[in-house]
């Protein structure tokens, strides 16, 4: 199949989330089962790899607000695999992908307006002609409309599109005003239309309405979304669509993410090596300025921000470290949550430790060498870190949401502890639970073998949006 896979970020060049790594990671493994596809998305300042080179083409889209282009670069990343990028200083050139320093761009329905609408016009350029365009969140949601509208007539009308949404909170709101600035009829503003939400324009919902399926990153979040409680006001309009809704779990990197060969930790292990785990506890307690010993080690890197549950793992830490236990986190975020970790640090010295910013080698060491990562989600449609923390041999503690569910087993025959309610008591019971298999390392073990032996890798995930894109083409 020829794939036109379109995304605002795509790790290594830019990220800020779970979707630029899906951007890097899915497109390559649909190409080593043999497909070929083309990932286009932003240059934007922070994009400087040497690698990028010219195709001899580019754009030029003209909009109401004026006609805006600029050329196409290249990346490829093998024979299969290749990366556009859009070079347009105006809208790219600034520092930040979504938001400066005084908040979200103004002009993000401009900037993504040209992505969306750009990617289908590069592919013309490069007579790339798709079976399949695989759209992601609200930024791209344009591009769904305008194959229905404005490239029938052209050799794009026969792809099939996919639409997958990674984080529903996320929808691309804007004014009514867009509609004329980016010169769209107004028969699309209705809520039939697909653009319409709250008399305002509402990208997600029209990736969703325009697009012949959508996906997202869980089952148990694709079931989730159809509710009220976490639907975000879109579940009806879910529910109305569930025939062509379904959730595929992400995969991670596990070149980068494999305590065998982790280049990061002081020491590698495996299932059947395991010595070099304890080594990195002993690491982690040292670069933390913890005290050494035989204490369990619970570990969290997240965002500091409501959704992560961060609030209710501050309610509980207080009572969790009045046993012998001791706690690392890493992260940055929410102001409130920032000084709340501080001040539970300067309260419990010799038992907390906390990094406010983002440092891959501490992360790496973090999920190797704390005997539990904690993850408390009010919701998570897929999340990454459970997985890593198994594929490490460290039992996650999660919430029972979205991809939490779906990746962690609980029970006594499981890999990981899992508590229901979003509420104090459930999430101490957790660390309860954590405390008595910790005092049984026959136990413990028998955890974490179940943990490595998972299989995380994208190759899963890419079958089944392989799966997907042909029953797609068969209709």
């Amino acid at each position: 199949m020829r794939i036109l896979f379109i995304a605002s970020e795509v790790t290594p060049f830019s990220k800020t989330g779970g979707l630029g790594d899906v951007a890097g990671a899915l497109p390559a493994a649909l190409a080593a089962l043999g497909h070929d596809v083309k990932v286009v998305s932003p240059r934007y300042s922070e994009v400087t790899d040497a690698r990028l080179t010219p195709t001899g083409h580019a754009l030029s889209l003209r909009f109401p607000f004026g006609t805006q282009g600029g050329p196409i670069l290249s990346v490829r990343l093998s024979e299969r695999h290749e990366l556009l990028f859009l070079e347009n200083e105006h809208f790219f050139g600034r520092a930040g992908i979504y938001r400066g320093p005084s908040g979200d761009f103004d002009d993000n329905h401009r900037r993504f307006a040209y992505l969306s609408i750009g990617a289908l016009q590069a592919a013309q350029r490069l007579q790339f002609v798709p079976d399949i365009i695989h759209l992601n969140d609200w930024q791209t949601g344009l591009a769904a409309v305008a194959l229905k509208r404005g490239f029938q007539s052209t050799p794009l009308a026969r792809a099939r599109t996919v639409f997958t949404i990674h984080n529903l909170a996320y929808q691309g709101l804007f004014g009514k005003g867009v509609m004329e600035d980016l010169g769209l009829p107004w028969d699309l503003f209705t809520a039939e239309g697909g653009m319409e939400f709250h008399d305002q324009v509402n990208l997600l919902k029209a990736g969703i309405v325009y697009s012949d399926a959508v996906t997202t990153v869980s089952p148990t979040y694709a079931k989730e979304i159809q509710t009220p409680e976490a639907g975000c006001e879109l579940d009806g309009l879910l529910r109305r669509y569930q025939g062509r809704l379904q959730g595929i779990v992400n995969g991670i990197d596990v070149e980068e993410w494999n305590p065998e060969t982790d280049p990061m930790l002081p020491a590698r292990y495996s299932l059947k090596r395991m010595g070099g785990k304890a080594e990195c506890k002993r690491e982690l307690l040292r670069r933390s300025g913890l005290p050494d010993g035989d204490a369990p080690v619970f570990g969290i890197v997240s965002r500091l921000a409501w959704q992560k549950g961060v609030d209710l793992l501050l309610e509980v830490l207080p009572t969790a470290l009045q046993a012998d236990i001791r706690f690392v986190a890493i992260g940055s975020g929410e102001a409130q949550y920032e000084s709340a970790f501080q001040a539970l640090r300067d309260r419990f010295p010799g038992q907390v430790s906390v990094y406010m910013g983002f440092d891959q080698g501490l992360s790496h060491l973090v999920e190797a060498g704390a005997d539990f990562f904690v993850m408390p989600s009010r919701y998570e449609p897929c999340g990454l870190n459970q997985m890593y923390s198994l594929r490490y041999g460290t039992v996650p503690i999660v919430r029972a949401t979205g991809g939490l569910v779906d990746t962690v087993e609980g029970g006594i025959e499981g890999n990981g502890l899992l508590f229901e309610a979003f509420h104090p008591s459930a999430l101490l019971g957790a660390f309860r639970r954590a405390l008595a298999l910790y005092a049984d390392p026959p136990r413990l073990e028998a955890f974490r073998r179940r943990g490595m032996e998972k299989d995380f890798s994208w190759k899963n995930s890419a079958r089944k949006y392989e799966g997907l894109f042909a029953s797609l083409l068969k209709e």
